[in-house]
């Protein structure tokens, strides 16, 4: 009886919320069924349902080769410094900005900052080539060429390149993450702050004692959202920017640039299908691990 009060007296914003369920099944679980895919050896004449089933000799084809350790090893290590490059940087730029006390010199450096994560991956490629190409780059012609350095060919120098990619990666989504630790900052009761001032907390104290721990329930939330992905790797950053130059594979060469050169060879879509579905499973076990870890530590600060 209570159920049915309650359905009744809620019936409006349930019937709000019956758009955005369609929009999440039809979007999100409908396109579940491709699951299959990844067990199947796909023959387009007999479709999906009619291709043979070839249960996880697909999954084979990720771990049979000589590669596998080295994707791996590439998409997770550069995933790992991703998160903790973003994390330190963007909470830093954070807090500069809302230290700035003119609000437009703010609003200005805050733009500049989030403008490089809506620029797509060609575009990003042009600068970066812009910067290092051995002829005409900036980097080589007037930097390197100043300081009397002979030019270097960068996408020549595998070595170059786990430096590279952070620094990159960084200038293109620091600025995001900033934008939302800054909006948990500004929403922080000024009374802490000024209660800081008069027992006579320093402003590194105030930002270690008040800003960080009050931050806290923000930073873990994007913390384990990255962790969940850290077995995808940003596509247009590894084979775009690096402009898929042979050389650089040693270094560059992650789960997904190596499945879409297969797939370009091969045209298997069974494989890349269970590339697909074994970076999700084991996204999947990763935040639930890593939030079962934190809940342990803090319930308050765990996702779910």
């Amino acid at each position: 009886m209570n159920r049915y009060r309650s359905l009744v007296r809620f019936r409006m914003l349930y019937l709000m919320m019956i758009p955005t369920i369609v929009l999440v099944i039809i979007n999100n679980y409908l396109p579940m069924f491709g699951i299959v895919i990844a067990f199947k050896k796909i023959n387009y004449e007999q479709g999906i349902l009619g291709s043979p089933w070839v249960g996880f000799e697909n999954f084979k084809f990720l771990f049979a080769t000589t590669d596998a350790w080295n994707i791996t090893r590439n998409t997770i290590m550069y995933n790992a410094v991703f998160i903790i490059t973003n994390l330190v940087l963007a909470i830093a730029f954070a807090i500069m900005l809302n230290e700035i006390r003119s609000r437009t010199l703010a609003k200005f450096f805050q733009s500049a900052m989030f403008l490089p994560y809506f620029l797509s991956a060609v575009v990003i490629s042009y600068l970066v080539f812009a910067m290092l190409g051995e002829e005409h780059g900036f980097v080589n012609n007037v930097l390197l060429k100043g300081l009397g350095i002979d030019p270097i060919s960068w996408y020549a120098k595998p070595e170059a390149w786990p430096i590279l990619l952070p620094i990159i990666n960084a200038w293109k989504n620091v600025g995001y993450f900033s934008v939302v630790y800054l909006a948990a900052i500004v929403g922080i009761d000024d009374e802490y702050y000024e209660a800081a001032l008069i027992d006579g907390a320093s402003k590194w104290k105030q930002i270690t004692r008040i800003t960080l721990p009050l931050l806290m329930p923000i930073i873990v939330i994007m913390t384990l959202l990255q962790i969940g992905r850290i077995f995808y790797a940003d596509f247009g950053l590894f084979f775009q920017v690096t402009l898929d130059t042979g050389a650089l594979y040693s270094t560059t060469n992650v789960i997904d640039t190596y499945v879409y050169r297969s797939f370009m060879v091969m045209g298997d879509i069974g494989m890349s299908s269970a590339a697909g579905l074994y970076q999700s499973a084991v996204g999947l076990i990763l935040v639930f691990g890593s939030n079962y870890i934190v809940k342990k530590i803090n319930s308050d600060n765990a996702l779910f």
